[in-house]
């Protein structure tokens, strides 16, 4: 049976420079609205940074077919797509072809298939696989599971486990629903040559890519939100990068975190990790003695306080942090904690983004580090930089796509959106 999914993309130029804005600080963040279903929405802090598209149409046609068409409505002047639109379009059709029109045969649990079985479960995979049924699990059946495996992020194994099978019997259109909600987050995305250069966050694969023009210059890995603290999908300007700076302490970490280590170990803990108590943002007055605070009640949420983390090699913020103005509290920013980038899961942080190599950002965004003496400088951009947050859990690949994790189970929201709500379609 056919599943076939259909993307065309119009996107123009905005007509307006970037506006310039004097950087705020914004010591409190704030939650996403709830209006904004993030896993397709993006929050527009500059809203000079919306892509003029229209939303889609979606038009079930049965429970197996969907198109999806986009409105150039009555555009004058057109650019061509963003070419993660353009990759993840034809990666989309190119997984129609190889494994949307398979048959959808259910596969029975059980035992791991593996090379030599025979059996009714064998035949139901090679079946599932587009194999002629009967006869062994053989070269030809390990070649189709290995090359199902590679597309859809699982080990390649070629064997037939727990989780492949799994994964099978979960049919086409899952996964053709998950490309489309990729497409339309790419969709979203500059057109081509929108921006001089801009920096792509994709939290789905916990990556940041500095874009030039219609070509990605470069990438780098980088720690992203976790689960509970989520990186938001949103667009944004950076405008300026501070050195040595200091790390203001979100208030929720200073009661779920700072005060329990206090707690624990005893004010000493703050002196040990380079940590002070304000009387206010400003810098002027002296720090407080933590042991006048009651740090019981800054735990139990009823007493608010200041605290930063001075400068220096322990700090969190390393060497350079690139802020961004914007109500949520997120930026990017280097780490001392370097070793973490070779981890698999970087899904760690509290929401802001850890760049893996910060020295070589800040040469792309601005003319490298400078050599500053003392604490926190801030350092203006030589222009405006556009930030583009956004999450992709399928990634173009040279033969078509490949699946990723979810690690926001954003998906799962974002097709409910797309294709049972179609009415709220909108970034905001």
């Amino acid at each position: 049976m056919n599943h076939r999914l259909l993307a065309a993309l119009a996107a123009t130029a905005l007509s307006s420079p970037l506006a310039a804005a004097s950087p705020s600080q914004l010591p409190d963040p704030l939650a996403v609205p709830a209006s904004v279903a993030q896993g397709l929405d993006f929050v527009y802090v500059d809203p000079q940074l919306r892509t003029a598209v229209q939303p889609p149409r979606i038009q079930p046609a049965n429970s197996l077919l969907r198109t999806v068409s986009y409105d150039r409505g009555d555009m004058q002047e057109q650019r061509a797509p963003n070419p993660l639109f353009v990759q993840l379009s034809q990666g989309m059709q190119q997984y129609q072809r190889t494994w949307g029109s398979l048959p959808d045969a259910y596969i029975t649990t059980g035992a791991t298939l593996r090379p030599g079985a025979t059996g009714e479960r064998v035949d139901m995979l090679r079946t599932r696989l587009g194999l002629q049924p009967g006869g062994a699990f053989d070269a030809a059946l390990g070649q189709r599971v290995r090359a199902y495996q590679d597309v859809h992020g699982l080990p390649v194994t070629g064997t037939a486990d727990a989780a492949t099978i799994d994964s099978l019997n979960l049919g086409a259109e899952h996964y053709l629903q998950k490309l489309a909600v990729n497409v339309e987050r790419a969709r979203r995305l500059p057109a081509a040559g929108q921006f001089g250069r801009y920096v792509l966050v994709d939290s789905g694969s916990a990556e940041v890519h500095l874009v030039s023009g219609d070509r990605i210059a470069d990438s780098m890995r980088a720690i992203v939100g976790s689960a509970e603290h989520k990186t938001p999908m949103m667009a944004v300007v950076m405008r300026n990068a501070k050195v040595n700076p200091y790390w203001n302490v979100p208030p929720e970490l200073i009661r779920t975190m700072t005060a329990k280590k206090v707690l624990a170990q005893g004010v000493s803990y703050l002196k040990n990790y380079h940590y002070e108590v304000l009387p206010d943002w400003t810098g002027k007055g002296a720090p407080i003695d933590p042991s006048t605070i009651d740090w019981n009640s800054v735990a139990a949420g009823q007493s608010k306080i200041l605290v930063r983390q001075k400068p220096g090699p322990w700090n969190s913020m390393g060497e350079v942090k690139f802020e961004m103005p914007n109500r949520y509290g997120i930026y990017l920013h280097d780490t001392p904690g370097k070793d973490k980038f070779a981890q698999a899961d970087r899904w760690v942080s509290n929401g802001c983004v850890r760049l893996q190599d910060a020295k070589r950002f800040a040469s792309w965004v601005m003319d490298g580090v400078p050599a500053v003496a003392g604490p926190e400088q801030q350092i203006d951009l030589p222009q405006p930089v556009p930030v583009y947050m956004t999450y992709l859990t399928v990634q173009p690949t040279a033969d078509g796509v490949r699946f990723g994790k979810d690690p926001y189970d954003f998906d799962r929201q974002a097709v409910q959106q797309m294709f049972s709500r179609p009415d709220r379609m909108a970034s905001i």
